[in-house]
């Protein structure tokens, strides 16, 4: 194993373009793994089971948490999400990184779980608050009454950037694109990160002291 995979955490309010750039980024570089949720919610239009969401009843979703099965977990908008422990484990030991599309309160589990010193934790912020609702009213995927919601909680989301790594503000989708491959390219060089880096100086030490 060359260097230890990353939890690459984004988080925004709703419709501040993590889906979009975390779909980008993973066109980026296809060996980015995506850390599939398991919700209790139904299925959108379109979205396939154990492709965009492991669909689980609420029973099975509990019983999950219970086991330990779980990264993160959460409560939102009526429904439970959360992240399986298993394939994010497995993937880390490979040295691959995992995607992670959550909010602030599954970012912060993360973030205190055994598998902390990997996390590279990133938040979106919109460019305005109009900005932000225009997002949401024209992507079409929710009734008035949601988006008044996702609205209300936008402002709680938004007052937990400063527990990130990185904070981006989308007001360009193309150039915060170029600045996510940036930081996760210079993060995946982190000595930390780079478990042979430890051999490699004692080889050259060796060298030295042969001379």
């Amino acid at each position: 194993m060359t260097r230890r995979g990353l939890l690459i955490i984004l988080s925004s309010p709703s419709g501040a373009g993590k889906s979009t750039l975390a779909r980008r980024l993973r066109d980026w570089d296809a060996d980015i793994l995506f850390s599939v949720s398991a919700t209790t919610r139904a299925a959108r239009p379109g979205e396939t089971d154990g492709q965009d969401y492991h669909f689980v009843d609420e029973a099975g979703f509990k019983r999950m948490v219970h086991e330990r099965r779980m990264l993160e977990h959460a409560h939102v908008f009526g429904h439970f999400y959360g992240s399986p422990l298993r394939p994010v484990e497995e993937a880390i030991a490979k040295g691959c990184d995992v995607l992670f599309d959550i909010d602030w309160q599954g970012a912060q589990q993360i973030q205190k779980s055994t598998l902390s010193s990997n996390v590279l934790s990133i938040f979106l912020l919109p460019p305005s608050i109009a900005e932000l609702r225009h997002r949401l009213e024209t992507r079409g995927q929710d009734s008035a009454e949601v988006i008044d919601k996702r609205m209300n909680r936008s402002w709680d989301e938004i007052s937990h950037w400063d527990g990130y790594d990185y904070v981006l503000v989308n007001d360009d989708l193309d150039a915060t694109e170029e600045k996510l491959k940036t930081i996760v390219t210079a993060e995946r060089l982190r000595a930390t990160q780079q478990p042979g880096l430890v051999e490699h100086v004692r080889h050259l030490q060796s060298e030295f002291e042969a001379q």
